[in-house]
């Protein structure tokens, strides 16, 4: 995989890393097939979006002549070319375990064979629906003198298709596959199993119907993926919005940067469309199956099929709330502090507490910010019933967040016709925090309600990622969710803050100063201790300073889903740390902060990764938890992660993962922790439910 120097490993290279561990789940057993199948789906949605943005970023500065040496060594010529070797290797490992599946698919009565083994009832059936159905939809173009090859948009599903009239040489025309027709097609017919083809099949086999006094010589697939970043001006755009839409523009014509085709395609076909290409050989994707597999994203809710899936979950109510069900948010946050556990805990709090803003005639003042929301979001029509109701409502709509954009503006501008203050995120910077704040008029006086979270406010997304979020109505927390929406709305100077940290504002600093402490316990004779959960580990300066404390004796154990540049194992370097990455069922997606401070111990949740972005380009949020029984949960949830010998890889000095190795009892951490949310929303009488305060031993598993 390439060449890798000094103290730090290549971040594209550890991306795909991260991505074959994504795959591999693919070829476990022990999952059920269809989870399998959602797995190689992942793994072609992952490398898309890698395609676009990273590989798209690093052929951009080649192009502009910059080939300068990365955090590894390695130049950006290095770099494509390592990318492209590991790549290749991915992809045909992904498509030998998307034909093992499908054989085993088969054994379980779904089939996927080639037209031609159909019935002929099956094949009259395919032909109607291509008749009827598909063809209306077909628009082939031809290329030749007077007709160039045509624009293909980035992703798209194509046809090269070879015909010939008797006579003349062969030409070429370009058919799109609709992406508006089903992708994979089941095909009626008496036999027991159930049989599936994909539409590009179909067209292939009835295709000649479009090309009347021709005979088709040869049909083959492509796809092209292009560069998908948006290139923004913003610091001289007089409106950030329409700079957006600007770009957005722009971005289904983005250069070409990979080319995927059948392995069957003959050389002239290839030679064609590659000529009408600016690629090279090493972005040219060979592959033996179906073209692009993010079609079995969909495929995986096949009705009747409910065996080869895990079981569905419940998400429970959280444990803060068991005795209440959280029916009045207010009196119970007023009360004390409540921690939520997403997905085992259910997300429903989260709504609730912006719908019962909405209505409730004593809220003042509803003020979030949003990066990703679902498509159907109850949150946002919540937030434009209290502007309705006449309720003083801002929300800081992030305009960029990556492929969410189009999404983000039409959200944006439904909100402000309701009569939300809208903020269209901020002029250099990404608004990646989390937070709510209701301001309530109570008898007392004016009252500050704050939610805080490491995830984003998507009732979908928080059925399958992993997030914590906080609810408080501590006056210092209050305090600083009034300056912060201050400081994105108005012309504000930062505050000193109570609680929080705020990048790019002193977020960084609070972790030196953090990492600091640790140092300073071991120099004075004590111990350091720091755990440290996140999705990537990217920031020179953070690792720097992890080696420092790591050198002189600090213990820290990291928790890294995806990206880590940091190499543990050298010698008088990084001996004292390890680095795990724990990829499962639900993907691992909250930040969690854990610095032993003598005896002084301090947890912390975070809307942001160890990355440059997050700490230098981002607007994000760190904040602390206080209370004794949840610092205890969250303590207990990191030994549970770095416990886990069933779903856990070990980072190696080599830059290798290597699993877990189970010895005794397994330990699948997010399948104990669903079974630990379960067991204690069900043991947990009316009666006691006041009474009985969660345990959590402090060096293990409940």
């Amino acid at each position: 995989m390439g060449k890798v120097t000094g103290n730090f490993f290549n971040r594209e290279l550890s991306w795909l890393k991260f991505n074959q561990r994504v795959m591999d789940e693919a070829a476990d057993n022990k999952n059920p097939l269809l989870e399998r199948l959602k797995f190689v789906a992942i793994t072609s949605s992952n490398l898309d979006e890698f395609f676009m943005v990273r590989v798209a970023g690093l052929k951009h500065q080649l192009e502009n002549g910059i080939n300068h040496p990365d955090i590894a060594g390695l130049t950006v010529k290095e770099q494509l070319q390592a990318i492209s070797e590991a790549a290749h290797e991915m992809v045909k490992k992904q498509y030998t375990y998307y034909k093992i599946i499908l054989k085993k698919l088969a054994r379980s009565g779904i089939l996927f064979p080639d037209i031609h083994d159909l019935t002929k009832k099956e094949k009259e059936w395919l032909e109607n629906y291509f008749v009827n159905t598909v063809y209306p939809v077909l628009t082939p173009m031809a290329v030749d003198a007077s007709h160039p090859f045509p624009f293909v948009a980035s992703r798209s599903l194509n046809l090269a298709v070879a015909i010939k009239r008797d006579g003349q040489e062969v030409q070429t025309a370009i058919i799109q596959v609709p992406s508006v027709l089903p992708r994979i097609i089941e095909v009626p017919g008496a036999r027991q199993e159930r049989c599936f083809v994909f539409l590009e099949a179909v067209i292939e086999e009835y295709c000649r119907f479009l090309f009347v006094g021709f005979s088709v010589k040869r049909v083959f697939p492509f796809r092209i993926t292009r560069n998908a970043d948006l290139f923004l001006d913003e610091h001289d755009a007089d409106d950030l919005l329409a700079e957006v839409q600007k770009s957005l523009r722009r971005r289904k014509y983005g250069q070409e940067v990979r080319l995927e085709i059948a392995k069957t395609m003959n050389p002239v076909s290839k030679q064609f469309v590659f000529e009408a290409l600016n690629l090279t050989e090493q972005d040219i994707y060979e592959v033996s199956g179906p073209l692009d597999l993010t079609c079995f994203m969909k495929f995986y809710d096949l009705e009747g099929k409910d065996d080869l899936r895990y079981p569905p979950i419940t998400p429970q109510t959280p444990q803060d709330l068991l005795a209440t069900g959280g029916k009045n948010l207010f009196a119970e946050i007023r009360e004390r502090e409540i921690l939520l556990h997403h997905p085992y805990e259910t997300f429903e709090p989260v709504v609730n507490f912006v719908q019962q803003a909405a209505v409730d005639p004593r809220v003042l003042a509803i003020k979030q910010t949003l990066y990703r929301v679902s498509g159907q979001s109850p949150i946002v029509k919540a937030l434009a019933q209290a502007a309705e109701n006449g309720k003083q409502v801002t929300v800081l709509v992030e305009l960029k967040a990556r492929f969410d954009e189009e999404k983000n503006i039409v959200w944006a501008r439904s909100l402000e016709e309701a009569g939300c203050h809208v903020i269209y995120g901020l002029v250099g910077l990404k608004t990646h925090s989390k937070i709510v704040l209701v301001v309530r008029k109570e008898d007392e006086g004016i009252k500050r309600y704050v939610h805080l979270a490491t995830g984003n406010y998507n009732d979908a997304t928080a059925k399958f990622y992993t997030d914590m979020g906080l609810f408080t109505a501590n006056d210092q927390f209050g305090a600083d969710a009034s300056a912060f929406f201050n400081l994105l709305s108005g012309y504000s100077d930062p505050p000193v803050w109570n609680k929080i940290a705020v990048a790019p504002l002193g977020l960084r600093e609070k972790f030196n100063e953090l990492i600091d402490r640790e140092i300073q316990h071991v120099v004075a004779g004590g111990q350091g201790r720091i755990i440290a959960k996140m999705n990537s580990l990217v920031d020179k300066k953070i690792i720097l300073r992890l080696y420092e404390a790591a050198s002189i004796g600090v213990k820290i154990d990291l928790i890294v889903r995806g990206i880590c540049v940091l190499k543990p194992g050298i010698p008088g370097v990084s001996e004292n740390i390890t680095v795990r990455s724990i990829v499962g069922r639900f993907l691992e997606h909250s930040r969690i902060f854990y610095f032993g401070n003598g005896t002084d111990e301090k947890v912390y949740l975070s809307s942001a990764d160890w990355m440059f972005r997050n700490l230098e380009e981002r607007v994000e949020i760190l904040f602390p938890v206080e209370g004794a029984a949840h610092v205890e949960r969250v303590k207990a949830y990191l030994q549970l992660m770095l416990q886990d010998n069933c779903k856990a890889h070990v980072l190696k000095n080599d830059g290798n993962y290597k699993p877990v190795v189970c010895r005794g009892s397994v330990i699948n951490s997010q399948e104990i922790l669903l079974k630990q949310a379960k067991e204690m929303a069900e043991s947990l009488t009316p009666a006691t439910k006041q009474k009985i305060q969660p345990c959590f031993a402090k060096d293990g598993i409940c």
